[in-house]
């Protein structure tokens, strides 16, 4: 006779923190940024110089900046994303401050399952408790460090050297009314942008409500 079979049981191992979450916000991300990034403008006529001329007056630089800003601006957004991503480069520390927050949101909060309670020295914290605690850290991070001053002083320069380029860029030959809206902008590009991340991690947060 041969002997029963011994069930054996394997060890739970703790799956990964919501990876099939995490891959598909960075997929949907990646898909958003290839859109948006298709509706760049060619780079040399962001620079060419026989585009440019001094205006004459303070109302035609706002009326010039108010034209090109919804034109070129997706070429806007890569400039200022490029002087922020210099000026984090040239201050590691800041940057792994930055990341390490950025880090602390994705896992411990967002795409952390909601049933498994998260445990720091042998204590467990609530949903809530983290989230005020990860509240409380960017806070302080952005507005107490020189990570934030940081972040602003990038933001003002990029913001300077867009509304100059704006008023410096004759908008003349760029057919404005033909193709794109005469409301769209850099603000409302920004607020597009928010709009498709607050869409793509929003199920993770409504996981938690």
């Amino acid at each position: 006779m041969s002997s029963p079979t011994i069930p054996l049981s394997n060890p739970q191992t703790q799956p990964p923190i919501a990876t099939p979450a995490f891959r598909a916000f960075l997929s949907r991300l990646s898909t958003s940024v290839s859109q948006g990034f298709s509706q760049r403008r060619p780079w040399y006529e962001l620079i060419d110089r026989n585009s440019m001329a001094r205006p004459d007056s303070l109302s035609e630089a706002a009326t010039r900046i108010r034209k090109n800003l919804p034109y070129f601006k997706v070429n806007y957004i890569t400039l200022l994303v490029l002087i922020l991503a210099f000026s984090l480069l040239s201050h590691p520390f800041s940057l792994l401050v930055l990341l390490s927050l950025l880090a602390s949101w994705i896992f411990l909060y967002l795409f952390r399952p909601s049933d498994q309670p998260l445990v720091i020295l042998g204590r467990s914290f609530s949903d809530r408790e983290t989230l005020g605690i990860l509240v409380v850290l960017t806070i302080v991070v952005i507005f107490l460090t020189s990570v934030g001053s940081l972040l602003i002083s990038a933001l003002m320069v990029g913001f300077a050297l867009v509304c100059a380029h704006g008023a410096f860029r004759v908008p003349e030959d760029l057919f404005l009314d033909d193709q794109v809206p005469a409301n769209a902008g850099l603000l409302s590009f920004l607020g597009g942008a928010a709009s498709s991340a607050a869409a793509v991690a929003a199920p993770a947060v409504a996981a938690r409500v």
